[in-house]
């Protein structure tokens, strides 16, 4: 699998588009009548301000404080970048908002406070305490972050959570119990090596010995070497405490016959040799970011029968962070708790050791396009695992309950991993997975209109991103000018520009196109003029000699003419039973709706094909297809030749005996709404649908960008499905992430 490179300008350009940075602020509540904001603001808000006032816990029900975090940071050291200050840190404290609300669905605000000073930092978030339900501490250098954490914890009344400390020791904790039952160890037995003494090493350490390990047995080592009992060089209280009586003074002597090394330290701090020296079945957390203190490879070479974890994506076994501090901070929100103690941190460590244990889901196996089975490889879930949601919050909120530290315990279990279950936004799982399966297939994509800059970005993106090739189709000289003009001038000789002039299949490329043709009154001097000139048929024709393995066209013209040439080379229209399916994602909903793009005016049959197609894209992104057949009558009324074939195709379905739900004809509301189903007690949906099969091509078109352009929806497609070919068409309108978003589907051979 190649590597994803990043280029400083895709990064600036990130942050800078659509908005400035990574967040907003929106209400919850409506706010356009004249009652709305007396009951938002005065005299109605006066009402819940007296009740809090008498009851604090009330703030709870009638305040968001509830699934509120901060995530405070003074910027002093930000992500292995040293001190940044607060101003420099902002983007990183950003981040960690976003990936609350991702993974746990915790609103989360940052907070950058421009102090190096212990008691000030102290002070401003103490005062800020009633605002939130938790604080993550985020960036801050040792000591100064454990003085900080400890005060604050022992002042206030909500969890305070230091993930750089803490996030790492819980995911290393988790990893370390499955490496060591896999290599039949236990915990109280093994030595334990950690290198580097800082804020994550010092929690992994002391979260590893409140779990069973042994003082004796833990070897802390920092820059310095070991830390032994009357060592005075470079020492501090924290240091002193996992100080023990040794003869050993390097971290190469400490490794002889370790069973487990720990690694919080810097690239190159561990050698094969010492690696070696380990005692059989050794486990390996080389956990230094972004390069480990020794690679995979390195450490196999010299011990096959090692279990190595890094912080790396790109490697199996990562010790990521997101599996935790999300999880963390939403099972301690919902018992309201007043901290997060080391059982709920324990809590969570066993959680998610057990997940990594059980099979794993086929979403995860697909999104990441290979099969998980636990194992050496496979010791620590993957971050975009769905289980996560309601198996890892339920065990931090029972042990945060049997430990005292809820205000407002859970009484039904089920009913909280209900609720949680459905917290999540599938689409962002959707997306991950294709991203995932992308990367695994390395499609080589065509490009096919190399003149336009949003086609060129979306290019050199697929390609940096670590998807697959790109080829483009345009002239060099003018590809080079435009990546020039985007800041992308390096990229010219990444990507491959591909043209009539420079190809030497341009003749076969001519005979196929001649042998298609030919009877449709096209002569040869047409057929290269075609070929020669077209850039939607080139494009076509490469893919069709297999001189590419899928292609993105449309961000230059309009749809209905793309088609026009792709049908040229291939059979891409409604008589072969083609049809274009439009992917609308809405507050956390994914509803296609077909056809969006082929058929001008279906019938039944062309309704049913259309129902098929759209079910093979449904199950390609991993959703079990339900079909509604919609019309502006529900079963028959209001009475209207105009719903009769609605009401006809789920009966051609019948026939053909299809193995997805579907049901007809209905109005929209009917279709998405459970509540509405209950009034038809024979409609044979299980649920809301997730398929649309509208009437004719002008209706699919006007619901899609109704939906874009009031509801704010981000929409994908249309996706072509049933032409046998990987094809994928963007609108005009396309940004170059939309281009590209087509063009993952297209490697993932979507429809």
């Amino acid at each position: 699998m190649s590597k994803s490179k990043l280029t400083r300008e895709e990064a600036l350009n990130f942050h800078l588009e659509p908005t400035p940075g990574k967040w907003e602020v929106q209400a919850t509540v409506p706010m356009t009548t004249q009652r709305d904001l007396s009951l938002a603001y005065s005299p109605g808000v006066a009402v819940p301000c007296e009740e809090i006032a008498q009851n604090p816990e009330l703030a709870y029900d009638y305040t968001n404080k509830g699934n509120l975090v901060a995530v405070i940071s003074n910027g002093t050291a930000v992500l292995g970048l040293g001190n940044l200050g607060a101003l420099g840190g902002k983007p990183v404290m950003e981040g960690k908002s976003v990936l609350f609300k991702r993974f746990a669905d915790v609103n989360s605000i940052d907070i950058e406070l421009d102090t190096e000073d212990p008691d000030e930092f102290c002070k401003a978030v103490k005062l800020m305490g009633p605002t939130f339900g938790g604080i993550n501490l985020e960036d801050i250098k040792a000591p100064e972050c454990f003085i900080i954490e400890q005060r604050l914890k022992e002042e206030m009344d909500i969890p305070v959570f230091h993930d750089d400390q803490h996030g790492t020791a819980v995911i290393c904790a988790a990893g370390l119990l499955n490496a060591l039952h896999i290599s039949g160890k236990k915990i109280e037995d093994v030595k334990i090596v950690l290198n580097g003494a800082g804020a994550a090493g010092i929690a992994c350490i002391e979260l590893l010995k409140s779990m069973g390990a042994r003082h004796d047995n833990c070897i802390v080592c920092d820059t310095k070497g070991v830390i032994y009992q009357g060592r005075t060089e470079g020492m501090n209280q924290w240091k002193s405490a996992h100080a023990i009586t040794t003869e050993l003074r390097t971290l190469e002597e400490a490794m002889k016959g370790a069973d487990v090394f720990l690694g919080v330290s810097v690239k190159g701090a561990v050698t094969q040799a010492m690696v070696e020296a380990m005692a059989p079945n050794p486990v390996i957390f080389a956990m230094a970011n972004p390069d480990p203190e020794i690679t995979p490879e390195e450490a196999h070479e010299v011990r096959p029968d090692a279990i190595v974890a890094t912080g790396r994506s790109d490697y199996p076994n990562q010790v990521n962070n997101v599996l935790g501090f999300p999880y963390l901070f939403r099972g301690a929100l919902d018992i309201h708790a007043r901290a997060i103690n080391d059982e709920m941190k324990i809590a969570c460590a066993h959680a998610l050791a057990q997940l990594a244990r059980e099979d794993v889901p086929d979403e995860v196996a697909v999104a990441y396009g290979k099969t998980l089975k636990f194992g050496r490889d496979y010791i620590i879930p993957t971050p975009f695992d769905p289980r996560l949601i309601y198996r890892i919050p339920p065990a931090v909120a029972k042990a945060g309950m049997d430990t005292g530290a809820a205000r407002r315990p859970i009484i039904d279990m089920d009913a909280y991993e209900l609720n949680l279950k459905t917290r999540l936004d599938p689409t962002a799982s959707i997306l991950q997975g294709l991203s995932a399966r992308a990367r695994a297939a390395q499609a080589r994509m065509i490009f096919a209109e190399g003149d336009d800059p949003r086609v060129l970005r979306a290019a050199v993106s697929y390609q940096r991103s670590g998807y697959g090739k790109s080829l483009v189709v345009g002239r060099v000289d003018d590809v080079k000018a435009k990546l020039e003009a985007a800041g992308l001038g390096d990229a010219v000789n990444e990507i491959e520009v591909v043209n009539a002039a420079n190809t030497e299949h341009l003749d076969s490329y001519k005979e196929l196109l001649y042998s298609r043709l030919q009877r449709k009154g096209i002569d040869k001097s047409d057929v290269h003029r075609m070929a020669a000139r077209d850039r939607h048929i080139f494009s076509s024709l490469m893919l069709a000699h297999g001189h590419g393995d899928a292609l993105v066209t449309g961000a230059t013209r309009k749809s209905a003419h793309v088609m026009s040439r792709i049908n040229r080379v291939f059979d891409a229209d409604a008589d072969t039973g083609a049809a274009g399916v439009t992917a609308v994602m809405h507050k956390g909903r994914i509803v296609l709706i077909s056809d969006t793009l082929v058929h001008e005016w279906p019938n039944e049959e062309d309704l049913a094909n259309i129902a098929e197609r759209a079910a093979g894209v449904a199950r390609h992104l991993g959703l079990e297809p339900r079909v509604a057949f919609v019309s502006f009558s529900t079963f028959g009324y209001p009475v209207s030749e105009r719903a009769e074939k609605m009401h006809l195709a789920p009966s051609v379905l019948d026939r053909r005996g299809v193995d997805f739900e579907y049901e007809g004809e209905m109005t929209v509301d009917v279709a998405l709404n459970s509540r509405a189903q209950e009034a038809y007690p024979f409609q044979r949906l299980t649920g809301p649908a997730n398929i649309l099969v509208v009437p004719a091509r002008h209706s699919a078109s006007i619901s899609v960008k109704l939906m874009q352009e009031m509801a704010g929806a981000t929409v994908i497609g249309p996706i072509l499905a049933g032409v046998g070919q990987s094809i994928q068409l963007c609108s005009t309108g396309a940004t170059a992430n939309d281009i590209l978003n087509m063009a993952i589907l297209a490697a993932c051979k979507v429809g």
